[in-house]
C-alpha cells in the first residue's frame, strides 16, 4: 500500500520552495547520493550536479541559514572533491510574491522594479533584470560598497560590467547610483552589508525554473492572516486575478467561502513558474482545499494559460495529526504539469486508525511502528457534484460512494445559520445570564464579559423581558437532544427580523434595552461585520438574521463536529430557541416536518455523505451546505414513511432525555431501513454505507 520511490538521479532538478531547516533537500540529497554509488559516477561530478540540481526557497533568514548548513552537511565527503569556492543554493526569496508581480519586466516603459526587504524596497532598472546581469550587478554592488567611490569611479565600474550606456542608459545608471548610496547609507549605520545577496535572492524564483520536481511542506497560513499591505498589495490580486483561487464574492465570501490557505496559492504559483512541463508537484496541504467551498478554485486545477494540472496521488492523513502542535487536517498530493486531473484514475489512500490500537500517533513514530496502527484503505475521489468538476471531493470506497449517490442531491428544505453578534467583543454584549427580574416585563441581566475575545466592561442592567431570548449554543447540542444554557439579547424588528427594531421604536419601547446597549456604542458601532454589512442599520443590530432565525421550530446541529447530531427545537420559556452562529438551522412550520427531517439527518445514510464530501471535524463539517448536497425532499404529511420518520424521531428524543441508550439505537436502526426506502437503496447498500461509515469513525 506504499508508493515507493523510484530512483533520483543527480541530473533530476528538485526544487523546495518552503524549504524551511532543508528536510525535503537533504532527503533528495541521501536519493541523488544512493543513485550515485549505485552507478559509480564520480564524485566531483555528483557534487557539481547536486549543486546544479537540488534547490531550496524560503523567506525565513534563520531558516535559510539552518538550510544552507544541513545541505553541506548532507554533502558530506562530497566536498571534499570541490574545485573551487562553491555556493549552496539555496535561496532567502518569496516563492508566491516575486519581484516582477509589483512591476511587469517585460514592460519596458516602468522606470523601475521595487524589491522589498525589512528596510525598504530596492528599486532597480528593467535592463538589468536578466539572470547573468542580476548575478555580476550584485557581486559589483557588494564590492565597491566595501570602497566607497564617487559618482564617475561608479559609472565607470558598473557600466561595463552591466553592459550599459551612459549615453542611452543615463536613467538606469542614475537609479543604480541611488541603490548604491542607500547600500553605503546602510553600511554607515551599521545595518548589515547583505543587502545586494538580498537583492540577488530575491529573483531567484525568475530565473531557477524547469523543475523536474517540486516537493515541500508549504505554510499553512490563511490568507488573511497575512500582514494587510502584503495581502492587499501582493497576494489578493494573486488570488483573485491571475489564479482565480477566489471562487466567490459576495454573501458566500462574507460567510468564508473566500478562506483558503495560503500553501494553495504556493501550489499554483511553482506549479506555473518554477516545474516544467510533464515535472511532478508534492506537496503535504490541508486538506479543505479538496474538502471544502473555499477550495473551489483550486480544483479547477489549471494554470491561467489552460495547462492543466493532473492529480495522480493523495493520501488523506486527515485521522491523524503528524505535526505536534498543529489542528490542521493534513494530507499529501501529487499533480503532474500537463496532464488532466482524471476522477477515478488517481490512487487515494485513507490513513485509518486500526482497529483495537487506541491512542495518538506519536509524532516520532517509525515507519514500522506507523504500518502496525494504520490501515492504509484505497478510496475513489471524485466531484460531489457531478456537473460541476470543481465541487468538493466526495471520497470513500467505491461501492459505497457508488450507493450514496442516491443520497446526493439538492434538498427542498434551506438551511442557515445562526445568530451572529458581528465582532470581537460583541459576544460578551448580546450574551447574557438572568439575574433577577422586575415586576412589568423587566428582567436583570449581567452581560458574559469572559465570553468576549476582548476586555470589556461586566455589568448587570434592567432589560425589557421581550427583547432576551433562550440562547443555544453549539455545546448545548446532542444527538436528539438540545436546550439552551444562556439568554442573548437580541433588539431586532419584530416586523422584520432582517433589521433591527428602529432606534425611535427602542427609545419609546424598550429604553432600559437601549440603555444598556448604548453603554458599549462604541464597541458596537465599529464591529467589522456591521462596518462592512449593517451600515444603514442602528448600531446595535446583529448580523444574518432573518425571520426564519425567529421560527418556532427548527432543527438544529452544531457546524464543528466529527458527525452530524441533529436535534429538533421549539421553545423554552414561552420564548423561541435562538441558536449561536456556528449552529446550524432549519426553520420549520411544524413538529411533525421538524422530526421527519431530523431523523434524514441523523441517518448513517445522511452521516455518511457528510462525511464523505466534507471535513470531518473542520469547521465546515456541519455547515449550511449540507443541505445543497443532500436530498431531503419536503415533508409530506399524508406519506406514510414521512410519517413514521416523524414518529421515530419523537422517540428517540424522548429516549435520549431518559438516556436510554439501547432504546436509542434500535430506534436509529429502525430510523436507516425508512430512510433506505426513501431514497431507493437496496438492503446491501445500505450496508454497504454503514460499513464504510463505521470505518471512517
Amino acid at each position: 500500500n506504499v508508493t515507493v520511490v523510484g530512483d533520483l538521479k543527480p541530473t533530476d532538478k528538485v526544487l523546495d520552495p518552503a524549504c524551511g531547516s532543508g528536510t525535503f533537500l537533504v532527503l533528495c540529497i541521501r536519493k541523488m547520493r544512493d543513485y550515485a554509488r549505485k552507478k559509480m559516477l564520480p564524485e566531483s561530478e555528483v557534487l557539481d550536479r547536486i549543486l546544479a540540481s537540488v534547490v531550496g526557497f524560503d523567506l525565513n533568514p534563520l531558516a535559510v541559514i539552518s538550510a544552507r548548513t544541513n545541505y553541506l552537511l548532507a554533502l558530506g565527503d562530497l566536498l571534499e572533491h570541490r574545485k573551487g569556492d562553491i555556493s549552496i543554493p539555496v535561496y532567502l526569496c518569496d516563492s508566491v510574491v516575486h519581484p516582477h508581480e509589483v512591476a511587469d519586466v517585460s514592460q519596458t516603459r516602468l522606470r523601475h522594479i521595487p524589491v522589498k526587504t525589512a528596510v525598504g524596497s530596492f528599486l532597480l532598472p528593467p535592463s538589468v533584470i536578466k539572470r547573468a546581469t542580476i548575478r555580476r550587478m550584485a557581486e559589483e554592488l557588494e564590492e565597491i560598497v566595501e570602497l566607497d567611490v564617487p559618482h564617475g569611479d561608479f559609472v565607470a565600474r558598473i557600466g561595463p560590467v552591466l553592459e550599459l550606456d551612459p549615453a542611452k542608459e543615463a536613467d538606469d545608471i542614475e537609479l543604480l547610483w541611488q541603490l548604491y548610496q542607500r547600500l553605503l547609507e546602510l553600511k554607515r549605520n551599521k545595518v548589515n552589508g547583505v543587502w545586494a545577496r538580498v537583492i540577488k535572492n530575491a529573483f531567484a524564483p525568475l530565473f531557477l525554473k524547469n523543475f523536474d520536481y517540486v516537493v515541500g511542506n508549504p505554510p499553512w497560513v490563511n490568507w488573511e492572516s497575512l500582514p494587510e499591505k502584503y495581502r492587499v498589495d501582493d497576494v489578493v490580486p494573486l488570488f483573485q486575478e491571475k489564479y482565480g483561487l477566489f471562487p466567490h464574492k459576495g454573501l458566500r465570501a462574507r460567510h468564508g467561502s473566500a478562506k483558503i490557505d495560503i500553501s494553495a496559492l504556493m501550489a499554483y504559483v511553482v506549479a506555473d513558474i518554477s516545474l516544467k512541463r510533464n515535472g511532478r508537484l508534492g506537496f503535504l496541504i490541508t486538506q479543505s482545499v479538496f474538502k471544502t467551498d473555499a477550495g473551489k478554485g483550486f480544483r479547477k486545477f489549471a494554470l491561467p494559460d489552460d495547462t492543466p494540472l493532473g492529480i495522480v496521488h493523495v493520501d488523506d492523513i486527515t485521522a491523524f495529526q503528524p505535526f505536534e502542535g498543529a489542528a490542521n487536517r493534513t494530507a499529501a498530493f501529487v499533480l503532474q504539469k500537463g496532464k488532466k486531473t482524471q476522477y477515478g484514475r488517481f490512487t487515494y489512500w485513507a490513513w485509518l486508525k486500526r482497529k483495537g490500537r487506541r491512542g495518538s500517533l506519536p509524532t516520532d513514530s517509525t515507519w514500522v511502528e506507523i504500518e502496525d496502527r494504520v490501515d492504509f484503505n484505497r478510496f475513489t475521489a471524485e466531484p460531489v457534484d457531478k456537473s460541476d468538476a470543481t465541487s468538493q471531493w466526495l471520497t470513500g470506497r467505491p461501492l459505497a460512494l457508488k450507493a450514496v449517490r442516491k443520497v446526493l442531491g439538492s434538498s427542498d428544505y434551506k438551511a442557515h445559520e445562526g445568530i451572529n453578534p458581528g465582532g470581537a467583543g460583541a459576544s460578551g454584549i448580546y450574551w447574557v445570564d438572568i439575574v433577577g427580574s422586575r415586576p412589568g416585563g423587566t428582567v436583570v441581566v449581567a452581560n458574559m464579559a469572559h465570553r468576549a475575545r476582548i476586555d470589556i466592561e461586566s455589568v448587570q442592567a434592567p432589560v425589557e423581558s421581550e427583547l432576551v431570548y433562550p440562547h443555544l449554543w453549539a455545546g448545548d447540542v446532542r444527538r436528539w437532544y438540545a436546550t439552551s444554557s444562556g439568554w442573548i439579547v437580541a433588539p431586532q424588528s419584530s416586523a422584520d427580523r432582517k433589521h433591527a427594531t428602529p432606534l425611535a421604536t427602542m427609545k419609546a419601547r424598550y429604553p432600559k434595552a437601549l440603555m444598556y446597549l448604548g453603554r458599549f456604542k462604541d464597541l458596537l458601532s465599529n464591529r467589522s461585520a456591521y462596518l462592512k454589512y449593517l451600515p444603514d442599520e442602528p448600531y446595535y443590530a446583529l448580523y444574518d438574521v432573518k425571520d426564519y432565525t425567529f421560527s418556532k421550530w427548527k432543527v438544529v446541529w452544531p457546524n464543528i463536529a466529527s458527525r452530524l447530531m441533529a436535534a429538533v427545537v421549539s421553545g423554552e420559556a414561552g420564548k423561541v430557541v435562538l441558536p449561536q452562529h456556528i449552529v446550524t438551522l432549519v426553520a420549520c412550520t411544524r413538529r411533525a416536518e421538524a422530526h421527519f427531517l431530523c431523523a434524514l439527518v441523523n441517518s448513517s445514510l445522511a452521516n455518511f455523505a457528510a462525511s464523505a464530501y466534507s471535513q470531518k471535524g473542520g469547521k465546515s463539517f456541519g455547515d449550511p451546505h449540507i443541505l445543497e448536497h443532500i436530498c431531503v425532499p419536503k415533508f409530506d404529511p399524508k406519506d406514510k414513511t414521512h410519517l413514521a420518520l416523524a414518529e421515530l424521531s419523537m422517540q428517540a428524543h424522548k429516549a435520549t432525555a431518559k438516556g436510554d441508550t439501547k432504546r436509542v439505537a434500535k430506534i436509529e436502526e429502525q430510523i436507516d431501513l425508512l430512510a433506505a426506502k426513501l431514497w431507493g437503496l437496496t438492503d446491501k447498500e445500505l450496508k454497504e454505507i454503514k460499513l464504510a461509515l463505521e470505518e471512517l469513525r
